[in-house]
């Protein structure tokens, strides 16, 4: 940090930050865990004639130097929220769109309700506020498979990892997805990806949805066993702002890896709505 003038100026380097695109209008993209930002190597060309893009690396990110990752920052949401806000305010970002992946979709949200003039939009891919089950709401993972998630992420991670892969993404995906996440999160460091992991899947934010006043679109895969359904549905009734849900006929948790050209065009769409 003695390098820099202030963490935003560090968090551009040590989060890779990478600006591309011809537009003046401006879209983030953020990955979601157990990946990095060469999730949306198939989705970003769609926009850098129209937009400027800027997409970046979540401090977990097995791209990202392990040495910054702070356990007590990340131990919730907001050290992640605070490094987007920072890195922002270093580019001199005053207005933007955010895309926002599973864990970053969350990330977004508590974005805009701290600040709600910087974005234009959020649009969010298989986002969750609560990833277990609870009572009558249905988030898709009964918390003890979770916490046995957890034990087997510690105890062999390379055999949780085989096994995560294909299920993220589900039936009938190119050999190549299977391969691209599968190396993100081989690239992770076993106990940074545990971290992280208990992070997001602890966190409960149903009771800030209705802070969010920005325009929201969700878009969620048909068949998603991460985040099934009913949670796409019941962030659209419990969201403060304008809200769209957009259903894609793809199949997992991850359809910007399997399936890019749909995603990409429904994001476009997305950008073009008026609210």
């Amino acid at each position: 940090m003695a390098n820099y003038n202030n963490r935003g100026e560090f968090l551009l380097e040590a989060l890779n930050v990478r600006v591309v695109g011809q537009g003046q209008s401006i879209i983030v993209f953020s990955h979601g865990f157990g990946s990095d930002q060469s999730v949306w190597s198939r989705v970003i060309p769609s926009f850098t004639r129209a937009y400027r893009v800027i997409s970046f690396d979540l401090m977990c990110s097995g791209s990202c130097d392990p040495t910054n990752y702070d356990f007590q920052r990340y131990a919730t949401l907001d050290g992640y929220v605070d490094d987007l806000l920072s890195f922002l305010d270093a580019l001199e970002i005053d207005r933007c769109a955010f895309v926002g992946h599973s864990v970053s979709a969350m990330i977004g949200l508590l974005a805009a309700i701290h600040r709600p003039n910087l974005f234009s939009r959020l649009i969010l891919i298989g986002g969750s506020p609560r990833f277990t089950n609870d009572g009558n709401y249905i988030g898709g993972i009964d918390p003890a498979h979770m916490e046995e998630v957890f034990r087997r992420m510690e105890s062999n991670y390379e055999s949780w990892v085989a096994g995560f892969v294909p299920m993220a993404l589900g039936a009938d995906v190119p050999d190549m997805a299977l391969q691209e996440f599968s190396r993100t999160l081989f690239s992770m460091r076993p106990d940074i990806a545990l971290h992280v992991a208990r992070t997001a899947f602890a966190a409960d934010l149903r009771h800030v949805l209705g802070l969010v006043r920005v325009p929201v679109c969700i878009i969620q895969s048909s068949v998603d066993l991460s985040v099934p359904p009913a949670v796409a549905e019941y962030m659209r009734r419990h969201l403060g702002g304008p809200t769209v849900l957009e259903f894609l006929p793809t199949h997992g948790h991850l359809p910007h890896v399997s399936s890019p050209a749909p995603v990409a065009n429904a994001i476009q769409q997305l950008l073009r709505r008026r609210f």
